[in-house]
């Protein structure tokens, strides 16, 4: 479990949720809100936070979200809490300034969400994608999220499942503005052997800490686990 974060930070975490499916086959959304209890994170972002078919409604209910201390951006509809999948939490003290959604190329229904907020480090922009399975889909996808990502009215933090296996720096280069932090094994759950949850960062902070959440029930709650930063002004 991660020690709490300094004062002067931003503890940013991503997490595929797996639509609330642990690797026991049961749907529990009560322990994925606990995994993202012991994260103690002031923004999680999310991927396969709904149901796959339509509406797609929420599979981590909005209710349960609020009952928790948590705040869902506003980024889907008709019941869903995200966009392609994709969502983003955050905790109260933080201040949603804006959002909006970020189309992705690829064959495959793909796409990425961003929310502005005020914290303790300024205006923050944190994006959260969920990439394509396939290279040249991911590379696309890159391309736009690097779009997005060059900013001058905020910090910005680009998080997410990247679905790329290789541990060199396949799709770093892409995006020389932002920083990612080094791979660490968080896919599959029970035995990590992939770095396929990453998070990255501009040049307005670094980051002091960072890590991969495996405490229980986290090894069972989701095919994933979540990876965590602690971030500070640079």
């Amino acid at each position: 479990m991660p020690d709490q974060p300094p004062q002067d930070t931003l503890r940013v975490a991503t997490y595929n949720i797996q639509k609330c499916i642990g690797l026991d086959l049961r749907r529990r959304p009560e322990r994925i809100l606990q995994v993202l209890a012991g994260l103690d994170a002031d923004v999680v972002v999310l991927q396969e936070a709904d149901k796959r078919l339509p509406p797609r409604p929420a599979a981590l209910p909005h209710f349960l979200v609020a009952e928790t201390g948590w705040q869902a951006a506003d980024l889907g509809g008709a019941g869903s809490l995200g966009w392609h999948g994709n969502a983003v939490l955050f905790r109260g003290g933080l201040q949603l300034q804006a959002k909006g959604h970020i189309a992705l190329p690829g064959l495959e229904p793909r796409g990425a969400v961003w929310v502005q907020l005020k914290t303790v480090l300024g205006p923050v922009r944190v994006i959260g994608a969920h990439l394509g399975l396939t290279g040249r889909a991911r590379r696309e996808q890159m391309h736009a999220l690097a779009r997005a990502a060059q900013r001058e009215d905020s910090a910005v933090v680009l998080a997410g499942d990247f679905n790329e296996w290789s541990r060199m720096p396949v799709l770093e280069h892409i995006t020389p503005a932002l920083t990612f932090l080094p791979p660490k094994a968080s896919f599959p759950a029970l035995r990590p052997l992939g770095a396929l949850d990453r998070i990255a960062y501009c040049k307005r902070l670094k980051a002091v800490a960072h890590g991969v959440h495996g405490a229980r029930p986290a090894h069972i709650a989701s095919d994933h686990l979540p990876v965590w930063a602690d971030l500070r002004e640079a």
